[in-house]
């Protein structure tokens, strides 16, 4: 099947990481439909789908919408997302399943609606947007590595089961990268008022900060998602970013537990 051929659902289009790979994709010649809660109004080389991951009837009318003008669904891309930033104590529960509800629960919503049809036709391919941060935990940023290290999770499982179904589960985890992410961020509510965390919060967001917004840009991301949707065999795991953020997960597997933890500490300048 060569490009053209291949209908591509992308969640999270209207920016970002989502908007570089609907962009690229649709250029090339995919048949590309870009998931948002908004519909911006300018060209782009891909059809906008009104979708809200956190709705169940969104979710269902936007996979049926793709369907009806295309019989067919080849690839899912769940990429929509955000972060919240603050520490573990200053997250209220509300703001933990806002968080949880679009990074995990979207993915397991778009997963459950597009399996039907991929299996019936015995073959597709979802890739699922993870981060480096579902590998590692980001002090003060505790619930979006909680949100991504699930996404983990249930990406192993799945795989698993879809294999026979000539169905490929796959996840990109990207490390830093130059997008939206950055000003889009929430810093949770109590994290503004609490002057316990707030030096060591500081701190370690200004970190952040800076590293993403030197960060490579996501088209990077977008060629790694062509290379999957046409490999025949693509693996469970492809990580992508600048190597020191690459080295960091493999440094966790080797080193005594309490040397890593010490090293993240430092370069996240925590007292």
């Amino acid at each position: 099947m060569n490009s053209v051929d291949k209908v591509v659902l992308i969640t999270g289009a209207s920016s970002g990481i989502g908007e570089a790979c609907a962009t690229f994709l649709g250029q090339k010649g995919y048949r590309v439909y870009g998931a948002s809660r908004r519909i911006q109004d300018r060209p782009q080389p891909f059809e906008m789908v009104q979708m809200d991951v956190n709705d169940d009837v969104a979710v269902k009318k936007g996979v049926a919408y793709v369907l009806a003008k295309e019989g067919k669904l080849d690839v899912l891309v769940n990429n929509a997302g955000f972060g919240i930033a603050g520490s573990v104590e200053d997250t209220s529960v509300d703001e933990a399943k806002a968080q949880l509800e679009t990074n995990f629960f979207g993915m397991f919503r778009l997963c459950r609606e597009v399996l039907p049809l991929m299996r019936e036709k015995q073959s597709g391919c979802i890739i699922n947007i993870s981060s480096i941060g579902g590998l590692i935990g980001i002090p003060f940023q505790g619930l979006y590595s909680a949100s991504k290290h699930a996404v983990e999770g249930l990406s192993e499982a799945l795989r698993m089961e879809v294999k026979k179904f000539g169905i490929n589960v796959v996840m990109v985890e990207p490390g830093d990268f130059k997008t939206g992410f950055t000003t889009h961020r929430c810093k949770t509510a109590q994290s503004q008022a609490n002057t316990v965390y707030s030096s060591d919060f500081m701190r370690s967001l200004k970190v952040m900060e800076h590293d993403e917004m030197n960060g490579p840009a996501p088209i990077k991301i977008a060629y790694l998602v062509e290379h999957i949707i046409n490999s025949s065999s693509p693996k469970l795991r492809y990580m992508v970013g600048p190597a020191s953020e690459k080295a960091a997960v493999i440094l966790k597997k080797l080193l005594p537990y309490s040397i890593f933890e010490w090293a993240m500490m430092k370069y996240y300048q925590l007292s």
